[in-house]
Order: structure tokens, then C-alpha cells, then sequence
């Protein structure tokens, strides 16, 4: 079952619109699926599906829903590719954090479910390396999260465990920004980093021009094996 709900922001400032899929039964856990820079669109929907058909409760915050509420946009149109980047240079991480902060209070004060996890990706990515260094959050994973090379100093609060995604090849985190986070992170006791040789930003879409079908079921069942080591 499906559905989108009204998630009460952190700061009591509004309500945060999320997608949510539900699984047949109890679930076994909570994930949160943070978006990239497009919204919640069709692909981020499909990827809280498959979460829910696995028996978890999957939870799809709107991130921009501050200033671009409902925007469902497609990478592989330029225009709107563009469009995303407008929202990306408005957007505050900081108010992500509560966010994701306000969706696990949720999932853990109304929905019933004690453990929860978050799986992002580009954006989102960031979004999950922030969210285990400064939320209680049982388990994170990112997919080709940007800017992380600039967070390191935050990397001595990760007391959970952390899986990040890494193509080499990312045009949009460069070999320099990679360097950085594997030197910050690879003797991390909670962080485990995966690279993706030859591969780039946007490899583990569930649609459209940007998949790596190799590379994205590699990566996924990675996650899958993880978060279900950690969430049960």
C-alpha cells in the first residue's frame, strides 16, 4: 500500500510531504529513501516499493517541499536538469538533517517501528553521511553523495553504522574529493566505502539514461545485505 503523508517538521514550521510504501505484513524495520536533487519522482516511488515488497516501511521525505513543493523533475531533460541545480544552490542541509531527523520520530513515535535506516543518494547521499553523524539513525547508506569531502570533521560522531557508494568516475565528485574521503574514512570503524571503477553520478537510477545495470545491482545488493544486517 501507498500513500503520502504529512510528516510535523522538526521546528513545528509546517508539514514535510512524504511518499510512503508499506509492506504486506509487520514490518521488519523503517527505511528512509532520500531523494537526489529531482524530487520524489517516479524513480525514488519505485525504489520505496521494492524496499516495501522486502517488508519495510519506506519513507520518501520531500526535500524542498521549504520552497518547491511536489516538484517531480527527470534528469535526462536538460531543462529540468537545470531546473534541479536552481534547487540545489537554495537548499539548506542543515534543515535536511531535521528533516530526516523529524521522519525517524515519526516512523519511531507513530508508526511503531523501532529500528530505521536511510538509504540516499547524490543529495541524498550527503543527506545520510550528515544523518549518521548527527542523528541516532540505526544505519545509513549513500549513493554518490556530494560535498562529503567537506564534512570530514564530522566524521568522529558516526556511531552507527555507514555505507557509501563511490563511482570514480563521478563528474560531479572528482578524484581529489575522493582521495579526501577515502583518507577521512577508511579506518572508520562504523564506515564501510565501496568504489565503482569507471562508473558515474546517477549509476544506480532505477530509470533512464544515467543506470549502470551491473553497477547498480551490484550496489544494491550491497545495501540490501547491509541495512538487513544492521535493521534486521
Amino acid at each position: 500500500m501507498t500513500e503520502t503523508v504529512q510528516i510535523p517538521a522538526y521546528d513545528h514550521a509546517g508539514s514535510i510531504p512524504a511518499y510512503v510504501a508499506r509492506p504486506a505484513g509487520t514490518p521488519r524495520a523503517a527505511i528512509i529513501v532520500i531523494p537526489e536533487i529531482f524530487g520524489v519522482n517516479p524513480g525514488i516511488r519505485q525504489k520505496c516499493d521494492k524496499w516495501a515488497a522486502e517488508g519495510y516501511l519506506a519513507v520518501a521525505p520531500d526535500l524542498f517541499w521549504r520552497f518547491a513543493p511536489g516538484v517531480e523533475l527527470n534528469p535526462d531533460i536538460e531543462a529540468e536538469l537545470q531546473e534541479a541545480f536552481g534547487y540545489f544552490q537554495r537548499y539548506d542541509a542543515n534543515n535536511g538533517v531535521y528533516d530526516i531527523e523529524a521522519t525517524i520520530r515519526w516512523i519511531r513515535g507513530t508508526q511503531g517501528v523501532g529500528k530505521a535506516g536511510c538509504a540516499g543518494y547524490c543529495l541524498g547521499g550527503r543527506l545520510a553521511y550528515m544523518a549518521a553523524a548527527r542523528t541516532d539513525i540505526d544505519a545509513s547508506v549513500g549513493y554518490y553523495g556530494v560535498m562529503i569531502d567537506q564534512m570530514l570533521d564530522e566524521a568522529h560522531a558516526i556511531a552507527n553504522p555507514l555505507m557509501l557508494h563511490i563511482p570514480t568516475a563521478d563528474h560531479f565528485v572528482g578524484p581529489e574529493a575522493q582521495a579526501a574521503i577515502h583518507a577521512g574514512l577508511d579506518d572508520h570503524p562504523k564506515v564501510t566505502l565501496h568504489d565503482y571503477d569507471g562508473l558515474d553520478h546517477g549509476f544506480a537510477a532505477e530509470m533512464g539514461d544515467r543506470r549502470d545495470e551491473a553497477g547498480a545491482q551490484l550496489a544494491d545488493s550491497r545495501t540490501e545485505a547491509f541495512l538487513k544486517e544492521h535493521l534486521g
